[in-house]
């Protein structure tokens, strides 16, 4: 870790800056998870690597050996030029100064795919703690042409990410993530593996994107929403919650529905699987 420490001090003091916290920025400087991140990302010449949130490059070093092309995402104009002075040797590197939520990621991704060899594309990101969810939402909901998402996040998001419906750590983004990738934890990553050191542990996670839903739906979008319903009133029953926000016309309907499907009548929101949640939704569709 020590020289990764030092490089880290080496480029901050020369180019005269400190982490900004308002980006959530913390420089990775621990060589055995920067290895593994990279190991277990698969990558290889046919990859086009998008990684968000490079900060100083530590990891995009590591990357640029492996894939056929890296393509940065990174809102720092700061960390834009130190990029652009570390990697300008490499032809397989370029940069984009921008808010990924902005970017418009299928363009981009079309673009390579006409333009070079690329065969897969593979997001990899030690991502800011602050914009976590929005962004990995981003990435499924637009139905990229993905092969895995691998990053970097607080351990306790990323444990509810990669739970299984139905688990103790189970959120609505539980069952997001689980319809459109299949998820595995790697590694936790200590706070101390980072400058500034943040105040929690995190964790390397793995997200593989499906070909093909676990459920089969009429109306994706009508899914996610009982599913955020029902969790937006977590400690009330299902019952409850799905009555309160209107997805049950009147709780009557909703006894109906819950025992021609078998439930419980006080099942709680977490202990349905992904299929209860279909199943639910074409009774009330």
């Amino acid at each position: 870790m020590s020289s990764i420490r030092e490089e880290t001090r080496y480029i901050l003091a020369k180019y005269n800056i400190k982490a900004n916290k308002s980006l959530g920025q913390n420089f990775l400087i621990n060589e055995e998870v920067i290895d593994t991140i990279v190991e277990c990302s698969n990558i290889d010449k046919k990859d086009l690597v998008i990684e968000i949130g490079p900060g100083l490059g530590t990891l995009t070093k590591e990357l640029l050996q492996k894939a056929g092309k890296v393509i940065c995402v990174e809102l720092d104009s700061r960390m834009v030029k130190i990029l652009n002075d570390r990697f300008k040797l490499y032809d397989n590197f370029s940069v984009i100064n921008g808010d990924v939520l902005k970017v418009d990621l299928k363009e981009l991704i079309e673009k390579e795919k006409e333009t070079s060899q690329i065969q897969n594309i593979r997001i990899v990101a030690n991502l800011p703690y602050y914009i976590t969810t929005p962004i990995i939402m981003k990435l499924l909901e637009e139905k990229l042409e993905l092969e895995s998402i691998t990053v970097m996040i607080q351990k306790e998001v990323a444990n509810r990410l990669i739970a299984n419906p139905g688990d103790k750590d189970a959120g609505a983004i539980t069952y997001s993530v689980y319809y459109y990738a299949e998820s595995i934890g790697i590694m936790e990553v200590p706070n101390y593996s980072f400058i500034p050191e943040p105040e929690v542990t995190s964790k390397v996670i793995k997200l593989t994107i499906r070909n093909k839903a676990p459920v089969d739906v009429k109306d994706e979008k009508a899914l996610f929403n009982i599913i955020k319903s029902a969790f937006m009133q977590r400690r009330k029953t299902l019952l409850n919650a799905l009555s309160n926000s209107g997805i049950f016309k009147t709780k009557e309907q909703g006894i109906r529905v819950l025992n021609k499907l078998g439930l419980e009548i006080n099942i709680r929101p977490e202990n349905l699987s992904l299929q209860d949640y279909a199943n639910i939704l074409n009774e009330v569709l």
